[in-house]
C-alpha cells in the first residue's frame, strides 16, 4: 500500500484539499481511493480590531503556507518523496463575510468575517425588498450596510468575494466561486444555478441614487457548480502556496467552496432527506429540502449544495468557545494541584460526565454567547452561567448544561424546519470538534433534534477532505455522474459510521431545558445591556 501511495504521489495522482476554518487551517492530501494519506494544519484565531472580528491577509497567507508545508513534510516523512505536483486542488473557507478589493487588487478595508453582527439595518431593508431572508453574515448585507454607512471605500470596489474566493483568485487569477459559497454572498436561483437576476436588479435599483461606478454583477465572482473546472494554478500561485518552490504550476482547481458545502460533502449529505451539523466555534445545520419553505423565516437561511440544490441552513454563531474556556479552567486547576493532565483525556472525562447528569441538567442554565447571536437577536454576547439555590449543582450537570446550551440557539431554527415546516430527515450526520469525544456530542444532539445522529469514521477530516472530494469529482467523474452518485460510489463506498438514536428521556429533558433557555433570554439581554 505504501509503495502504491508513493507511486501515486510521484505520478501526480493525488488530490489536495485545503480549508480555512475559524480556528484551524487544514490541508489534506488524498490518494486514488479518496482516503487521506497526509495532512498538515495551522492553528489561528480571529482578532477583534476596532469593533470588527477579522483576520489579516498576513495571517491568512502565513497559515495557508504553514498548513501546506506541514502536509508536504508529512509526505516526505511517510513516503520519502518530495511533493511536486498533484492531480487537482480545491480550496474551501469560512462562508460569508466581506472582502473588497480595488482595481489594483488591494484590500480596501480589513476582512469582516461571518462573526460580525453589524448589518442589522441592511438586513431588514434587503429582506423587505427581496422578500427573502438576508442574514447579517451575508456579503450582500455587509456591502449594503457599508453603503448605508456612506463608507469612503464603496466607490473604489472592483471585486467582492469570500476568503476561499480570495485565495483561489490569488492562486489562479480566476474570479470565481462555487455555487454553495456564492449562495452565502447573494441569493441563488436554483433553476439557473446562478445569482437571482430579479433580486440583483432590485439591488441595483436600490442604490441608484448613490451614483456608484459599478453594478452588483460587475463586482461579484462568477458562479460555478461542482464538477466544473475553475482555473489552473499559476506559477505565481504555486510559489504563494509552497514557499520552498517545489510545487509545480499547471494544476487544475475545482470551484472554491464554503465550509458549509464541504461539510455536506464530507458527511455525504448532499441528497434530499439528509442533513449534517458542523459543530465547532459556531454550529450550523444543513438540511437538503424536498420543497421550498412556506414563508420567509429570519432564523433560516437558504443556501445551496455545491451542485446547486436548495438547502435550509440554521446557523448559530456560538457553540464551543465558552465550553472550551471552562475546560481550560479545569486544566488550570489540575496544573495548580500539580497534576499533569492530557488535554484529550480531560475533554473525554468531562464530556462523558455530562452523560451522567440529570436529563434536564438539574435546573441549571447557561449561555455560551461569546459573540452576538442572530438566532436569538443579540448583537453582542455575554457568556453566562445561572442557577437557583435549589438547582442540582454538580459537575455532571454543569458539563451537561454547557453541552446542551451549545445546541440551544441551533435548536430554535431546527424546530422551525422539523416541527413547523414538517421537513423529514432520515438521519443527521455530525462532524467537527464537538464530536471528537465518542458518543457524547452525538447523544446530546440526538436529544436536541430528536433525530438519529451518525458520525462517519472520516468525520475528523472535515471540510478539507470534503473539498478534496470535490476536486476529485471534477477530474474523475463520468459524463453524466451526479455528485451524489460519485460520493456514494467513491468517497463513501464501504465507509463505516456510528449511529446513535435519541433517548426519549433525553429528548424530554432537552425540551425542558429549552423552556428554561427561552425564558432566560431576558437575563442574557440584561447582561448585554448593562455590562458594557
Amino acid at each position: 500500500m505504501s509503495l502504491d501511495v508513493k507511486n501515486a504521489i510521484q505520478s501526480g495522482k493525488t488530490i489536495l484539499g485545503i480549508e480555512l476554518g475559524s480556528t484551524r487551517i487544514k490541508a489534506v492530501l488524498i490518494g486514488e481511493d479518496q482516503a487521506p494519506i497526509a495532512s498538515g494544519s495551522h492553528v489561528w484565531e480571529n482578532s477583534y480590531v476596532n469593533n470588527i472580528w477579522t483576520y489579516s491577509l498576513e495571517d491568512i497567507w502565513k497559515g495557508l503556507q504553514d498548513s501546506y508545508q506541514k502536509m508536504a513534510n508529512d509526505v516526505r516523512q511517510q513516503y520519502g518523496v518530495t511533493l511536486q505536483t498533484i492531480g487537482a486542488l480545491g480550496l474551501s473557507g469560512m462562508m460569508h463575510g466581506y472582502m473588497v478589493f480595488d482595481k489594483a487588487g488591494e484590500l480596501l478595508v480589513p476582512f469582516r468575517t461571518w462573526r460580525n453582527n453589524i448589518t442589522e439595518k441592511a438586513c431588514e431593508e434587503l429582506t423587505k425588498v427581496f422578500n427573502y431572508h438576508i442574514p447579517q453574515r451575508w456579503s450582500i448585507a455587509h456591502l449594503y450596510q457599508a453603503i448605508l454607512n456612506e463608507e469612503e471605500h464603496i466607490a473604489d470596489i472592483s471585486y467582492l468575494t469570500t476568503v476561499s474566493g480570495y485565495i483561489h483568485w490569488k492562486l489562479t487569477g480566476s474570479k470565481v466561486l462555487g455555487v454553495g459559497d456564492a449562495s452565502g454572498m447573494f441569493p441563488i436561483d436554483v433553476n439557473t444555478k446562478n445569482y437571482n437576476v430579479r433580486m440583483m436588479n432590485q439591488f441595483n435599483e436600490l442604490i441608484t441614487s448613490k451614483n456608484l461606478p459599478w453594478k452588483l454583477e460587475d463586482i461579484l465572482p462568477n458562479v460555478c457548480v461542482a464538477g466544473e473546472g475553475a482555473g489552473i494554478l499559476s506559477e505565481e500561485g504555486a510559489n504563494f502556496l509552497d514557499i520552498t518552490g517545489e510545487l509545480k504550476s499547471g494544476i487544475p482547481l475545482c470551484p472554491p467552496e464554503g465550509d458549509a458545502g464541504t461539510g455536506m460533502v464530507a458527511t455525504n449529505s448532499v441528497a434530499k432527506r439528509t442533513g449534517n451539523v458542523s459543530a465547532g466555534t459556531s454550529v450550523f445545520a444543513m438540511v437538503v429540502l424536498e420543497k421550498e419553505l412556506s414563508k420567509v423565516y429570519s432564523e433560516i437561511d437558504l443556501v445551496t449544495t455545491p451542485a446547486g440544490n436548495l438547502v435550509a441552513m440554521a446557523h448559530s454563531n456560538n457553540c464551543s468557545t465558552d465550553l472550551n474556556a471552562w475546560v481550560g479552567l479545569f486544566e488550570e486547576f489540575a496544573k495548580a494541584m500539580g497534576l499533569d493532565v492530557d488535554k484529550n483525556n480531560l475533554y473525554g472525562t468531562l464530556y462523558n460526565l455530562a452523560l451522567q447528569g440529570d436529563p434536564d441538567c438539574g435546573g441549571l442554565l447557561a449561555y455560551g454567547y461569546h459573540s452576538g447571536e442572530h438566532m436569538t437577536h443579540f448583537e453582542e454576547g455575554r457568556p453566562l452561567f445561572v442557577r437557583l439555590s435549589d438547582s442540582k449543582f454538580n459537575l455532571a450537570n454543569f458539563m451537561r448544561v454547557h453541552l446542551f446550551t451549545a445546541w440551544g440557539a441551533l435548536k430554535i431554527g431546527m424546530d422551525i424546519l422539523l416541527k413547523q415546516e414538517g421537513e423529514k430527515l432520515d438521519q443527521i450526520l455530525g462532524h467537527g470538534g464537538l464530536f471528537k469525544t465518542q458518543g457524547v456530542g452525538q447523544s446530546i444532539m440526538a436529544a436536541a433534534l430528536n433525530v438519529p445522529v451518525s458520525v462517519m469514521e472520516t468525520a475528523g477530516e472535515g471540510g478539507a477532505w470534503g473539498i478534496a472530494l470535490l476536486a476529485s469529482y471534477m477530474i474523475n467523474k463520468s459524463e453524466t455522474e451526479t455528485l451524489e452518485e460519485y460520493l456514494n460510489q467513491n468517497g463513501f463506498a464501504g465507509k463505516k459510521g456510528v449511529t446513535i438514536s435519541p433517548d426519549p428521556k433525553d429528548v424530554e429533558g432537552f425540551e425542558e431545558f429549552m423552556k428554561r433557555y427561552t425564558k432566560g433570554l431576558a437575563i442574557e439581554r440584561a447582561a448585554v445591556d448593562y455590562l458594557k
